[in-house]
Protein backbone atom coordinates (compact mmCIF):
# COMPACT_ATOMS: atom_id res chain seq x y z
CA UNK A 1 0.00 0.00 0.00
CA UNK A 2 0.99 3.59 -0.79
CA UNK A 3 2.48 5.39 2.07
CA UNK A 4 3.57 8.55 3.07
CA UNK A 5 6.86 9.09 4.95
CA UNK A 6 7.05 12.15 7.71
CA UNK A 7 10.52 13.51 8.01
CA UNK A 8 12.50 16.83 9.38
CA UNK A 9 16.14 17.63 8.76
CA UNK A 10 15.95 13.88 7.79
CA UNK A 11 14.14 12.54 11.39
CA UNK A 12 11.97 10.17 10.16
CA UNK A 13 8.53 11.62 12.59
CA UNK A 14 6.19 9.24 11.46
CA UNK A 15 4.69 7.18 8.44
CA UNK A 16 1.40 7.36 7.32
CA UNK A 17 -0.89 4.84 4.90
CA UNK A 18 -2.75 6.09 2.15
CA UNK A 19 -5.74 4.01 3.02
CA UNK A 20 -8.64 6.40 2.53
CA UNK A 21 -9.46 8.26 -0.80
CA UNK A 22 -8.60 11.79 1.06
CA UNK A 23 -6.20 12.63 3.46
CA UNK A 24 -5.67 16.26 4.94
CA UNK A 25 -2.06 17.80 5.82
CA UNK A 26 -2.15 20.88 7.90
CA UNK A 27 -1.18 22.54 11.91
CA UNK A 28 -4.35 21.83 13.37
CA UNK A 29 -4.70 18.98 15.19
CA UNK A 30 -7.98 16.97 13.31
CA UNK A 31 -6.11 17.21 10.21
CA UNK A 32 -5.06 12.89 8.74
CA UNK A 33 -1.39 14.52 9.00
CA UNK A 34 -0.94 17.24 11.43
CA UNK A 35 2.18 19.04 11.08
CA UNK A 36 2.58 21.26 14.68
CA UNK A 37 4.58 24.01 12.92
CA UNK A 38 3.79 27.87 12.46
CA UNK A 39 5.00 27.64 8.60
CA UNK A 40 2.54 24.77 8.32
CA UNK A 41 -1.25 26.61 7.62
CA UNK A 42 -4.52 24.80 9.40
CA UNK A 43 -5.44 22.56 6.18
CA UNK A 44 -2.50 22.85 3.87
CA UNK A 45 -2.96 19.99 1.69
CA UNK A 46 -5.03 17.22 0.37
CA UNK A 47 -4.13 13.76 -0.93
CA UNK A 48 -6.65 11.83 -2.84
CA UNK A 49 -6.14 8.42 -3.73
CA UNK A 50 -7.80 6.23 -6.40
CA UNK A 51 -7.21 2.87 -7.17
CA UNK A 52 -3.08 2.72 -6.93
CA UNK A 53 -2.74 6.73 -7.35
CA UNK A 54 -2.34 9.71 -5.18
CA UNK A 55 -2.94 13.31 -6.37
CA UNK A 56 -1.55 16.16 -4.12
CA UNK A 57 -3.24 19.79 -4.12
CA UNK A 58 -2.41 22.60 -1.88
CA UNK A 59 -5.51 24.16 -0.47
CA UNK A 60 -4.52 27.67 -0.56
CA UNK A 61 -1.37 27.59 1.89
CA UNK A 62 -0.04 30.54 2.96
CA UNK A 63 3.26 29.34 1.73
CA UNK A 64 2.74 26.99 -0.56
CA UNK A 65 3.47 23.03 -1.56
CA UNK A 66 6.06 21.69 -3.35
CA UNK A 67 7.14 18.37 -4.66
CA UNK A 68 10.79 17.90 -5.59
CA UNK A 69 11.93 21.71 -5.22
CA UNK A 70 8.66 22.87 -7.39
CA UNK A 71 6.06 24.74 -6.15
CA UNK A 72 2.59 23.41 -7.33
CA UNK A 73 -0.84 23.83 -6.84
CA UNK A 74 -1.88 20.29 -7.76
CA UNK A 75 0.74 17.34 -8.96
CA UNK A 76 -0.09 13.45 -9.56
CA UNK A 77 3.02 12.18 -7.11
CA UNK A 78 5.19 9.28 -8.61
CA UNK A 79 7.00 6.63 -6.38
CA UNK A 80 9.88 8.81 -4.25
CA UNK A 81 8.12 12.26 -4.96
CA UNK A 82 9.52 14.26 -1.77
CA UNK A 83 6.89 16.79 -0.78
CA UNK A 84 8.23 20.19 0.84
CA UNK A 85 5.70 21.57 3.65
CA UNK A 86 7.04 24.53 5.69
CA UNK A 87 10.19 22.67 7.40
CA UNK A 88 8.91 18.85 6.73
CA UNK A 89 8.90 16.80 4.17
CA UNK A 90 6.56 13.86 2.85
CA UNK A 91 8.14 10.91 1.06
CA UNK A 92 5.57 9.49 -1.11
CA UNK A 93 6.06 5.42 -1.82
CA UNK A 94 4.23 3.28 -4.10
CA UNK A 95 6.32 1.37 -6.79
CA UNK A 96 2.48 0.93 -8.51
CA UNK A 97 1.47 4.31 -9.05
CA UNK A 98 0.97 5.33 -12.89
CA UNK A 99 -0.66 8.66 -13.46
CA UNK A 100 0.63 11.31 -14.62
CA UNK A 101 -0.12 15.28 -14.34
CA UNK A 102 -1.82 14.79 -17.54
CA UNK A 103 -4.44 12.65 -16.44
CA UNK A 104 -4.96 15.19 -13.23
CA UNK A 105 -5.33 18.08 -15.29
CA UNK A 106 -7.08 16.73 -18.58
CA UNK A 107 -11.08 17.52 -18.61
CA UNK A 108 -13.19 15.83 -20.90
CA UNK A 109 -16.34 18.42 -20.13
CA UNK A 110 -15.79 21.93 -20.10
CA UNK A 111 -18.80 24.22 -18.81
CA UNK A 112 -20.56 25.96 -21.68
CA UNK A 113 -20.69 29.95 -22.25
CA UNK A 114 -19.02 31.38 -25.34
CA UNK A 115 -18.06 29.82 -28.24
CA UNK A 116 -15.12 29.45 -27.92
CA UNK A 117 -15.90 26.69 -24.84
CA UNK A 118 -18.03 25.17 -26.80
CA UNK A 119 -14.99 24.35 -29.56
CA UNK A 120 -12.80 23.65 -26.53
CA UNK A 121 -15.54 21.48 -25.49
CA UNK A 122 -15.82 19.55 -27.98
CA UNK A 123 -12.43 19.20 -28.75
CA UNK A 124 -11.82 17.78 -25.57
CA UNK A 125 -14.56 15.23 -25.79
CA UNK A 126 -13.11 13.84 -28.61
CA UNK A 127 -9.44 13.58 -27.79
CA UNK A 128 -11.12 11.68 -23.99
CA UNK A 129 -12.84 9.32 -26.78
CA UNK A 130 -9.40 8.93 -28.67
CA UNK A 131 -7.27 8.01 -25.71
CA UNK A 132 -9.71 5.21 -24.09
CA UNK A 133 -8.81 3.38 -27.51
CA UNK A 134 -8.81 -0.67 -26.30
CA UNK A 135 -5.63 -0.92 -27.00
CA UNK A 136 -4.70 1.06 -23.90
CA UNK A 137 -8.27 -0.33 -22.01
CA UNK A 138 -8.12 -2.12 -19.31
CA UNK A 139 -10.26 -5.26 -18.61
CA UNK A 140 -13.91 -4.25 -17.85
CA UNK A 141 -14.18 -4.35 -14.29
CA UNK A 142 -15.59 -7.70 -12.83
CA UNK A 143 -14.45 -9.59 -15.82
CA UNK A 144 -17.43 -9.39 -17.76
CA UNK A 145 -19.09 -6.60 -16.71
CA UNK A 146 -20.31 -4.69 -19.48
CA UNK A 147 -18.38 -0.71 -19.88
CA UNK A 148 -20.18 2.45 -18.26
CA UNK A 149 -20.72 5.15 -20.67
CA UNK A 150 -21.68 9.09 -20.37
CA UNK A 151 -24.78 10.46 -22.26
CA UNK A 152 -24.09 14.14 -22.31
CA UNK A 153 -27.48 15.70 -21.82
CA UNK A 154 -26.72 19.60 -22.20
CA UNK A 155 -24.58 22.55 -24.01
CA UNK A 156 -22.54 22.38 -27.41
CA UNK A 157 -21.47 18.31 -27.04
CA UNK A 158 -25.26 17.38 -26.11
CA UNK A 159 -25.85 13.96 -27.19
CA UNK A 160 -22.44 13.25 -26.92
CA UNK A 161 -21.64 9.85 -25.57
CA UNK A 162 -18.13 8.88 -24.02
CA UNK A 163 -17.05 5.55 -23.32
CA UNK A 164 -15.86 5.16 -19.52
CA UNK A 165 -12.97 2.51 -20.59
CA UNK A 166 -9.66 3.74 -18.49
CA UNK A 167 -9.23 2.73 -14.95
CA UNK A 168 -9.29 6.85 -14.22
CA UNK A 169 -11.44 9.81 -16.04
CA UNK A 170 -11.24 13.27 -15.16
CA UNK A 171 -14.71 14.93 -15.42
CA UNK A 172 -15.12 18.94 -14.89
CA UNK A 173 -13.59 22.53 -15.60
CA UNK A 174 -9.77 23.05 -13.38
CA UNK A 175 -11.06 25.91 -11.05
CA UNK A 176 -14.43 25.54 -11.02
CA UNK A 177 -15.64 21.66 -10.28
CA UNK A 178 -13.73 18.73 -11.08
CA UNK A 179 -14.51 15.31 -10.27
CA UNK A 180 -13.01 11.40 -11.59
CA UNK A 181 -15.22 8.67 -12.46
CA UNK A 182 -12.77 5.42 -11.25
CA UNK A 183 -12.81 1.74 -12.58
CA UNK A 184 -13.22 -0.98 -9.70
CA UNK A 185 -13.46 -4.36 -9.19
CA UNK A 186 -17.19 -3.76 -7.94
CA UNK A 187 -17.81 -1.01 -10.92
CA UNK A 188 -18.00 2.45 -11.37
CA UNK A 189 -17.42 5.19 -8.99
CA UNK A 190 -17.62 8.96 -8.77
CA UNK A 191 -15.54 11.03 -6.33
CA UNK A 192 -15.54 14.98 -5.97
CA UNK A 193 -11.87 16.15 -6.26
CA UNK A 194 -11.55 20.00 -6.80
CA UNK A 195 -14.47 23.05 -6.15
CA UNK A 196 -16.66 24.41 -3.39
CA UNK A 197 -19.45 22.36 -4.11
CA UNK A 198 -19.78 18.52 -4.83
CA UNK A 199 -20.92 16.90 -7.67
CA UNK A 200 -24.92 16.26 -7.43
CA UNK A 201 -26.07 12.57 -8.53
CA UNK A 202 -30.20 12.67 -9.30
CA UNK A 203 -30.36 16.15 -7.84
CA UNK A 204 -27.96 15.50 -4.52
CA UNK A 205 -24.72 15.87 -3.47
CA UNK A 206 -22.43 13.29 -3.21
CA UNK A 207 -20.50 14.06 -0.57
CA UNK A 208 -16.40 13.61 0.18
CA UNK A 209 -16.86 10.14 -0.12
CA UNK A 210 -16.85 7.44 -3.48
CA UNK A 211 -20.24 7.51 -4.56
CA UNK A 212 -20.63 4.20 -6.26
CA UNK A 213 -22.70 4.90 -9.95
CA UNK A 214 -25.73 3.11 -11.14
CA UNK A 215 -27.68 2.73 -14.20
CA UNK A 216 -29.59 5.78 -15.23
CA UNK A 217 -27.82 7.69 -12.80
CA UNK A 218 -28.06 11.32 -13.55
CA UNK A 219 -24.88 13.37 -12.87
CA UNK A 220 -24.31 17.53 -12.60
CA UNK A 221 -21.17 18.94 -12.87
CA UNK A 222 -19.50 22.07 -13.62
CA UNK A 223 -23.10 22.94 -15.58
CA UNK A 224 -23.05 20.09 -17.30
CA UNK A 225 -25.64 16.85 -17.05
CA UNK A 226 -25.03 13.55 -17.90
CA UNK A 227 -26.69 10.27 -18.20
CA UNK A 228 -24.33 6.99 -16.57
CA UNK A 229 -25.34 3.73 -18.14
CA UNK A 230 -23.96 0.66 -17.67
CA UNK A 231 -25.61 -1.81 -20.28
Amino acid sequence: MAKLVLSMNGVVQGEYELNQERLTIGRKPDNDIPIDNLAVSGKHALVITILDDSFLEDLGSTNGSYVNGKLVKKHALKDGDVIAIGKHELKYVNEHATADDDDFEKTMIIKPGSASAAVAAAQAAEKAVESAAPAAAAPPPGGGMPLGRLTVLNGPIAGKELELTKALITLGKPGTQVAVISRRPQGYFLTHIEGNSFPLVNSAEIGAKAYQLKDSDLIELAGIKMEFSSA
